[in-house]
């Protein structure tokens, strides 16, 4: 596939809502870190991080391309301000996986729009997922601890639980969004004690936020395409 031909595939099914608002929200990173004299890793990593959230809502493979780039400046940020648990998770295991899902998603295409087929997870391995995420939630953060990371609580829930969201990512399964509701939602909270604390990272908090509303309307979208390919009893 030519590359112009990719990009008019990778720009399709965006309502105007959607582009209107990712417009918003990257001109309020950009004119914030003018005025807030944020750290460029933090817009990098915030502007590229609001892209793959979003064309991974979207379905589009594009997404790791983002992805990838905002991944290396967010190690960058954890290894600045002590959060071990978050700059291991996307050094070892987010980057690694995120080349992997370009594999992976490649095989589940589909062919008119070029976006993922979705999937449901069976209540089985919801069940695994949610007894593995309890006990994995507390492990790391017995761990954290122990290595005096600043905030072991919410790093190592947020580390442990995206892991689980990354591989449900690469996996295509709606039930990523709930996890990552979590995950954004308690690192908004992370980010925002470190900011009020002096951390100049303050397109990282707007990213958070971002995320967090994002998962909730990803779920949304991805439950009524989920509802709409099934069958009529």
């Amino acid at each position: 596939m030519k590359l112009t031909e990719f990009v008019k595939k990778e720009l399709q099914g965006w309502s105007r809502a959607e582009i209107t608002g990712l417009g918003i929200v990257l001109l309020l990173i950009l004119v914030n870190s003018v005025i807030l004299k944020d750290s460029i890793q933090a817009v990098i990593n915030a502007i590229c991080g609001i892209l793959y959230t979003i064309t991974a809502g979207k379905g589009k493979i594009s997404c790791y391309i983002f992805g990838l780039t905002g991944s290396s400046c967010y190690i960058w940020l954890s290894y600045k301000n002590a959060l071990w648990g978050n700059m291991l998770l996307y050094l070892c295991y987010y980057i690694p996986m995120q080349i992997t899902g370009i594999f992976k998603w490649k095989k589940h295409l589909k062919e008119d729009t070029r976006e993922i087929k979705k999937i449901k997870l069976s209540k089985k391995e919801n069940l695994i997922i949610i007894i593995t995420s309890i006990a994995g939630c507390l492990v790391a953060i017995f761990l954290l601890g122990f290595f005096n990371d600043k905030n072991p609580f919410i790093d190592g829930i947020t580390s442990f639980l995206s892991i689980l969201g990354m591989y449900l990512t690469v996996k295509r399964a709606v039930e990523q969004w709930i996890v990552w509701m979590i995950v954004n939602g308690l690192s908004f909270v992370m980010w925002l004690n470190l900011v009020l604390h002096g951390t100049k990272a303050y397109a990282t908090v707007i990213m958070w936020g971002v995320y967090f509303m994002l998962a909730i309307y990803f779920y949304i979208m991805w439950q009524k395409e989920l509802k709409s390919e099934q069958p009529e009893v």
